[in-house]
């Protein structure tokens, strides 16, 4: 019995090696002209048609919560066809609702090579939470956390093609697709509800969707002989943003030692759309300025509550992209529309994108912009 418990670690670390190398590199072609970039009223806080939508008041329960929601299901049924939408529900009890039970509603959407069988798909799982907080009346929470979902609806919209040419390339190329296990990655976005606290933060009364997933996933078994053996064992990296979009340049730590690489190839994104002069913001130093940490470095992975709490519980790898220092607006009432610095969102769409492009490996198969869109982004 132990020889086998030692060869199912010795397994688990060469997988988790191997997740580390599966990384591979856009060029500066690709970035300068290739890579579709956020579009150019996506993120106007009036009517853009991906974050306007989100800044209202979205407590759970509310109205306003459930026009979040159908906003969801309408960007990727009309935007993005090809993603398998679902949402997982839950109902619970809180401190300032009594005996009455207050609905939860994730809201997840899928993509994975159409070849792969259910269980045998692993992701790359971009999550924010989208609930804002149950006080001051009317909070909107922009940066809590309207922007990032905005910044990755865009992001996985602007690599959605390459992944269809990626993937009909392979099938029309007669690749032994079951023998590569890369080859079976998709990504996966989940919006979940209920993060905020509705009185004050215990284990309790917080992140009330993220804990009734993880659990459900964690007992949602695939079929025998599958790659995975859960639900919650296809996450291969879960990267959660929050707090993000208010163009104070807040440092962002590495917070989680066995996932240092991912922040690494991350910050080294960042650096390289920096020095091309893809960004549009004017910050004055970078945002993940950990990149020359070491491993053996210090990492406060328990710190800092939020919604990965109980999938790191559960063994998942997870990327937190959350500032150290909380935006000056944190939970108070103007943390609003206007307190966004839409260039910075811009910016972190398009870092999240190139970010999974290169996770799953799409250099090559993007198209060329169109020849006008090139020239007045050159102009810049």
């Amino acid at each position: 019995m132990r020889a086998w418990r030692v060869y199912a670690a010795l397994v688990l670390l060469l997988t988790r090696c191997l997740q580390t190398l599966a990384y591979a590199p856009l060029s500066d072609d690709t970035l300068k002209h290739r890579i579709p970039w956020p579009e150019t009223n996506d993120f106007d806080i009036h009517n853009g048609p991906i974050l306007a939508p989100i800044l209202v008041p979205r407590v759970p329960g509310t109205p306003g919560s459930l026009e979040v929601l159908n906003h969801f299901i309408k960007f990727f049924g009309n935007e993005l066809p090809d993603w398998t939408i679902s949402l997982q529900n839950s109902t619970s009890k809180t401190p300032t609702h009594g005996d009455k039970n207050v609905p939860f509603h994730n809201f997840i959407a899928t993509r994975h090579p159409p070849w792969v069988s259910t269980g045998n798909a692993g992701y790359l799982t971009l999550v924010a939470h989208y609930d804002s907080k149950y006080t001051p009346e009317g909070f909107i929470g922009a940066t809590d956390s309207a922007a990032p979902c905005a910044m990755i609806m865009s992001a996985v919209r602007s690599i959605d093609a390459a992944l269809t040419n990626k993937w009909a390339a392979m099938e029309s190329q007669g690749f032994d697709l079951d023998l590569d296990d890369e080859q079976s990655r998709g990504i996966q976005v989940l919006l979940l509800d209920g993060e905020e606290a509705f009185q004050s933060w215990t284990a309790t009364d917080s992140i009330y969707g993220a804990r009734s997933l993880a659990e459900e996933w964690d007992n949602t078994m695939y079929p025998a002989m599958s790659t995975h053996k859960t639900m919650l064992n296809s996450i291969e990296l879960f990267v959660l943003l929050d707090l993000l979009g208010s163009g104070e340049n807040l440092p962002i730590p590495s917070w989680m030692q066995n996932t240092h690489w991912s922040y690494q190839h991350m910050a080294e994104m960042e650096q390289r759309l920096r020095k091309l002069g893809l960004f549009k913001s004017d910050a004055k130093q970078t945002w993940l300025t950990e990149k020359e940490k070491k491993n053996d470095g210090v990492f406060q992975q328990n710190i800092m509550q939020d919604d990965h709490i109980p999938f790191v519980a559960r063994g998942v790898p997870t990327l937190h992209l959350i500032p150290s220092h909380f935006p000056r607006e944190w939970h108070r009432i103007g943390d609003n529309a206007e307190y966004l610095d839409i260039p910075t969102v811009e910016d972190w769409s398009l870092l999240t994108a190139a970010f999974a492009a290169e996770y799953l490996e799409l250099e090559g198969y993007f198209d060329p912009r169109p020849q006008a869109l090139r020239a007045a982004r050159d102009e810049l």
